[in-house]
């Protein structure tokens, strides 16, 4: 599933190229998670004023109205312009005057949405409950980070995963940011004190960073609106290296379930 930072690596990828672009025509293949929320011909003639991203979703400001589209478990946007005619797996064109934005989603969780504005119903569903953004530094305050893991219940990589406090640590990230952290994936959250914290805040935009710099994270075919793949993957400490020799103190990589997730861990680095 394409997390944050093969989101926020996707929106670098065409925000450039696309603002600015006056809709020509909306094509639409087989039903997406949700329906559109307007006929296709309504968008015609609208302009795109920009690109932003909300947690894994991503919201094409028009002069009337916006867009939010979301990757489901494997879409995938493509922008260029010339581009073929739609396939099998193509529900989603977005034709404009500089090019055509595509949304590939074989398996069709994926979603395009529009909304009078971010404050309308539809969109205030999606977007109400998620967490603080990582990446935006004066959105990710340590001690409302702090507040959220003391008032917490879950184990501290579920809390993550659940992308209620933040958003976007995916279960590869939060697998890297917990050894980073050398924190235990099983650890309660609530017991994390003030120190530990701010390790784990810090590695979070650490490791979220580095993904986004690396383009994300390619394990099967995600690629960016461009077409290039991410590499995080081949730099990872412990996400898929169960058995194998941790880089710090040589002890195997351990692997674990947590709700039907694989957890990567060190038990010598990561012991509380």
């Amino acid at each position: 599933m394409p997390e944050l930072p093969e989101v926020e690596v996707t929106r670098r990828s065409f925000c450039d190229a696309i603002a600015g672009a006056t809709v020509r025509a909306v094509v639409l293949g087989k039903p997406l998670r949700w329906p559109l929320g307007c006929a296709p011909a309504e968008l015609v003639g609208r302009r795109v004023l920009g690109v932003r991203r909300r947690g894994k979703y991503l919201l094409l400001d028009l002069d009337i109205g916006l867009l939010l589209l979301h990757l489901g478990m494997s879409g995938s946007l493509r922008f260029a312009p010339g581009l073929p005619a739609p396939g099998k797996h193509d529900h989603f064109d977005l034709v404009t005057d500089l090019g055509t934005l595509r949304l590939h989603d074989p398996r069709r969780f994926g979603a395009v949405v529009w909304a009078q504005s971010q404050e309308h119903p539809g969109a205030h569903k999606l977007l109400h409950g998620l967490g603080m953004e990582p990446l935006q530094e004066a959105d990710f305050d340590f001690q409302a980070f702090l507040a959220g893991l003391r008032s917490s219940r879950m184990a501290i990589k579920q809390l993550l995963l659940a992308g209620r406090l933040v958003v976007g640590v995916g279960n590869i990230y939060a697998s890297e940011v917990l050894f980073l952290a050398r924190i235990n994936p099983l650890l309660p959250a609530a017991s994390i004190g003030p120190r530990r914290a701010r390790r784990l805040h810090q590695a979070i935009i650490e490791v979220l960073t580095r993904a986004v710099q690396r383009g994300g994270s390619t394990l099967r075919d995600f690629s960016s609106a461009d077409g290039n793949v991410g590499h995080f993957q081949t730099e990872t400490r412990v996400y898929g290296r169960a058995g194998q020799p941790c880089a710090v103190c040589a002890t195997p990589i351990r692997l674990l379930r947590q709700g039907q997730r694989s957890s990567f861990y060190c038990p010598n680095c990561q012991r509380g």
